[in-house]
């Protein structure tokens, strides 16, 4: 296939630039503990310091690969859907979420929510990032708001995104894996005394898993 054929499908979101796929634990937020098949998709732009996927940033790493092939692989392990990235809304995801739904998919994304939501979700877990804001539709369609705790600062950014989205949305704070020893106190005792927030733990890592 040609380069710029194979641009003008990932342009389409047909074709989608895997970093990795993996089948294992969802070790975050609302459904933690949940057998999922992950698919990163490279490409983001939003670059938080702290991120401990920057290998996914650059889109160009990653070789496009077509929509019917990932969710091949998908569903031969999981009906349950988890895409992240990166930034996943940085592609059109109406083709990967179309091509899923068809095979009886429950779907899932992580994202920013710094572009347009492209395709039908499930769950959305909106994790907002302070460089690079969320567009203003998305906050009435999550489900679940995670915001991440690298200081204290954080805290005011989490109550001005709690502040915005819809009132069934399940509220997060979850610590900086790197910063956590000094945060998770911090953030225990905010959750404690502001209740309408609960603790998220990347409980993959502490278990070792993808």
């Amino acid at each position: 296939m040609k380069e710029q054929e194979m641009n003008e499908l990932v342009e389409q979101g047909k074709m989608l630039p895997l970093m990795e796929e993996f089948y294992t634990i969802q070790g975050e937020g609302f459904h933690k503990g949940t057998a999922a098949y992950f698919i990163r998709v490279g490409g983001c732009d939003v670059g938080c310091h702290w991120c401990d996927v920057k290998e996914s940033w650059n889109a160009k790493l990653h070789p496009p690969t077509g929509v019917e092939t990932i969710v091949g692989n998908a569903v031969k392990h999981s009906k349950t859907v988890v895409v992240t990235g990166g930034e996943p809304l940085t592609w059109n995801m109406e083709p990967l979420t179309s091509s899923l739904k068809e095979k009886g998919a429950k779907i899932h994304i992580e994202t920013s929510g710094a572009y347009p939501v492209t395709g039908t979700w499930d769950w959305i877990c909106l994790s907002p990032k302070k460089i690079k804001l969320p567009t203003p539709e998305i906050y009435q369609i999550a489900n679940e708001l995670k915001v991440i705790i690298f200081n204290k600062h954080d805290f005011q950014f989490a109550e001005e995104q709690a502040a915005q989205v819809n009132e069934n949305c399940i509220l997060y704070l979850q610590p900086e894996w790197s910063n956590r020893e000094k945060m998770m106190p911090l953030i225990v005792e905010y959750v404690m005394q502001n209740p309408k927030w609960k603790v998220s733990l990347q409980t993959h890592k502490y278990l070792n898993i993808p």
